[in-house]
């Protein structure tokens, strides 16, 4: 992994970390620098659940990663789902109203999705966004709580 590609973890994962998000699963692609990522995220915001590292979500087309959500059990209410552009911009078009291009690198997008269980992702019920971040966001300005995070790393 790069120094930028470890930066921005380490910025993004602070971030989380400070919203205080949690997730109940990590789903990642088992491509190398796929799992790095979900790694030092899952570590920044101390995750000690289940990770998941699935050829399924590598080279594929968003309806895969659609069903491979669609198979997780409904305890699991946060997920995390790491994988590759374009696939994950399409995917995200899929799962609510904005139009997204393209995903930056490391950027992360939740959605609310209003199902009570992953089969029911499949329906095509849009989610809200709550928020979307980048690693670009904290270029030029920091807030001194991430700021503060990283550094003490």
């Amino acid at each position: 992994m790069t120094k930028r590609g470890r930066k921005d973890i380490e910025t993004i994962g602070s971030y989380l970390a400070l919203k205080r998000v949690r997730p109940d699963l990590i789903l990642s692609s088992a491509a190398l620098r796929a799992q790095l990522t979900a790694d030092g995220l899952g570590e920044k915001v101390g995750f000690q659940g289940v990770y998941r590292y699935l050829d399924e979500l590598y080279f594929t087309r968003p309806e895969m990663y659609m069903n491979v959500l669609s198979l997780q059990e409904a305890k699991h209410e946060v997920l995390f789902l790491i994988g590759h552009n374009p696939t994950l911009s399409e995917l995200a078009n899929l799962l609510q109203k904005e139009n997204f291009t393209k995903f930056p690198p490391l950027g992360v997008l939740a959605i609310d999705l209003p199902i009570d269980s992953w089969e029911e992702i499949l329906y095509g019920h849009p989610g809200k966004i709550d928020y979307f971040i980048y690693p670009k966001q904290f270029r030029y300005y920091m807030p001194r709580q991430i700021r503060t995070t990283w550094e003490a790393r």
